[in-house]
């Protein structure tokens, strides 16, 4: 079919259509793409008109246009509307409605200012995924607090680095590449962690990392940080395999790891990640204490040393981690559009807050904590271990899967082809990338370093933050089925009328589908959703309509719905 996507908007050609269709009345003065988008919430098989490409008003660099850019307002500012970005989504504000702002394609000139807004908004939505990897390491392995500030530092330092190289796409030669050329960043990779833990508790098992025991005849894990150097140099030898796969045509990949495939081991990792860290950390801890001893150090969580330490399952925990909850979902609610994107990091710095405040946190290693730090630090040694360079080659795969598909959604939503040679040359650069990523973190002090989709959320969020939050519960609640169990231990002699609240309280909250489906209920209900009609009459605004969509709200490109018709 011919491309109109370069037509001015009075003379898009509309293919016909071979069914009727049901078409909400539009106002006369909307263009015709914006009369389709109107019609998105509404039944129809009518295949919709392509949206116009936005234009590209890329300007070699030279130090004339830099001077200009860093010295004049316009290079500052622009004429960027920062009050959308900013402005809180109050219940009294919801009828004020702003002038939507422009979509800037690849290679177009923004203001300073909001550039580096929209760098650290990405960067802010990303950074809880970067350190939370290795604080779950560091913990397994129980290291001293030292060396797990090191390796939260040098993942954030590796994934800068990294991250660069996916973002160049720099031409090999012939329709080879490195990097997508889009945003897509790098992080560690969740689907090492699941496989890692399997990786720990066999060394530990067969004599590899130390096993203590008690006095009591108890037995403790020590500290085991050649563990994780054996992590990185199986890591490093098994990501040639994802180099590897890089050149193998993007199309028969699909096909042979096709999203239902895809799909399902993600969901098992995301699972399998909730049931031996998410929901144990949530009670008190992910170490032996979550086991409730009657004796030793982890008699208590995180252990009896720490400034306040709980029985696992505690109220107080469990109360820290639901305010970090609540905080996020009331982000989600009323936030800027730019706190939305952090709202995970919104969460977390609430819950430190009233966690401090509470007497709960031991600010030592804080204090002690050198003010500069690079890679190399801490060294640890790299080594292959047999046994996990099968279950490392699994992980490669499905990074290399993973990887496909969120380049795919970096791409539709900065509105490039997701579709032919120039989509195909992205996927093949990216998983390039991807694997020369995965051996250089592992010289970098890192695990598998992957493409992330944690920033995907800039652009598109409510139902995929739904599903994340029901199955959280309710997958938690499968895994770990004593997560609420001593929820009400501190009410003494209650009266038969409220001991049969409570236990109702812990019925509903320990049934995962009950968990699960409340919790689904209630963020539908409560979280807001966009209006396809509101957006559409603001895209026809003429003070908006330079480039269309603005940044931060849901669109379908038109290379999907191309695609849809051919």
């Amino acid at each position: 079919m011919s491309d109109d996507r370069n037509s001015p908007p009075d003379v898009l050609k509309d293919e016909p259509s071979q069914q009727s269709s049901f078409v909400t009345t539009a106002p006369p003065y909307l263009p015709p793409q914006i009369v389709t988008m109107m019609n998105e919430s509404t039944p129809t098989t009518e295949q919709p008109a392509p949206i116009l490409d936005p234009t590209s008003n890329k300007r070699p660099f030279n130090i004339a246009n830099a001077i200009k850019k860093v010295t004049t307002k316009d290079g500052w500012l622009g004429d960027y509307d920062f009050g959308w970005l900013c402005m809180p989504s109050l219940p009294f504000m919801r009828n004020k409605r702003a002038r939507a702002p422009p979509f800037y394609a690849i290679d177009q000139q923004l203001p300073l200012m909001l550039a580096i807004i929209c760098g650290l908004q990405h960067s802010l939505a990303m950074l809880a995924g970067l350190i939370t990897p290795p604080i779950i390491f560091a913990s397994a392995l129980n290291l001293d607090g030292p060396t797990s500030s090191y390796m939260i530092s040098a993942s954030l330092i590796s994934c800068g680095i990294l991250s660069l190289v996916q973002m160049s796409r720099l031409h090999l030669g012939g329709r080879f590449y490195l990097g997508t050329g889009l945003i897509t960043v790098v992080g560690t990779s969740f689907a090492t962690l699941s496989t890692a833990f399997s990786i720990f508790a066999a060394m530990y098992k067969n004599g590899t990392c130390p096993t203590i025991t008690n006095a009591d005849g108890t037995t403790t894990q020590g500290p085991c940080p050649d563990a994780f150097g054996y992590l990185l140099g199986t890591s490093m030898v098994c990501s040639f395999l994802e180099m590897g796969l890089s050149f193998v045509p993007p199309t028969r990949l699909r096909k042979i790891f096709p999203p239902l495939v895809t799909g399902t081991v993600i969901l098992m990792i995301g699972a399998s990640l909730i049931g031996s860290s998410g929901v144990l950390n949530w009670g008190g801890g992910s170490n032996d204490c979550s086991s409730r001893p009657t004796t030793g150090i982890f008699e208590l969580c995180p252990t009896i040393f720490a400034p306040r330490p709980l029985p696992w399952g505690s109220a107080q925990f469990l109360g820290l981690g639901f305010l970090s909850f609540v905080a996020i979902i009331l982000t989600e609610i009323f936030g800027s559009p730019f706190l939305k994107n952090a709202s995970i990091i919104v969460g977390l710095v609430v819950g430190c807050i009233v966690a401090g405040a509470a007497g709960y946190i031991d600010g030592s290693s804080i204090t002690t904590a050198p003010k500069i730090t690079f890679l190399w630090v801490h060294t640890f040694k790299i080594r292959v271990y047999p046994q996990a360079i099968l279950p490392m080659l699994a992980v490669y795969i499905s990074l290399a899967m993973e990887a496909i598909g969120d380049i795919a959604a970096s791409a539709d939503a900065s509105r490039v082809a997701v579709d032919g040679p120039e989509f195909d040359s992205r996927i093949q650069g990216g998983v390039l990338a991807d694997g020369v990523g995965g051996f250089l973190s592992a010289l970098f002090t890192n695990p598998p370093l992957s493409i992330f989709a944690q920033n995907n959320g800039v652009w598109t969020r409510r139902d995929r933050f739904i599903l994340a939050a029901a199955l959280s519960f309710g997958v938690g609640d499968l895994l770990v089925p004593t997560w609420y169990a001593h929820l009400f231990d501190g009410v003494h002699n209650p009266s038969a009328g409220l001991q049969g609240l409570l236990d109702s309280i812990t019925i509903i909250l320990e049934t995962p589908f009950l968990a699960a489906g409340i919790v689904a209920v209630l963020l539908n209900g409560i979280l807001p959703r966009e209006d396809p009609r509101a957006r559409a009459i603001e895209m026809a605004d003429p003070e908006g309509q330079d480039n269309g969509v603005d940044h931060g709200q849901e669109h379908e490109s038109a290379d999907e719905k191309d695609k849809g018709r051919m």
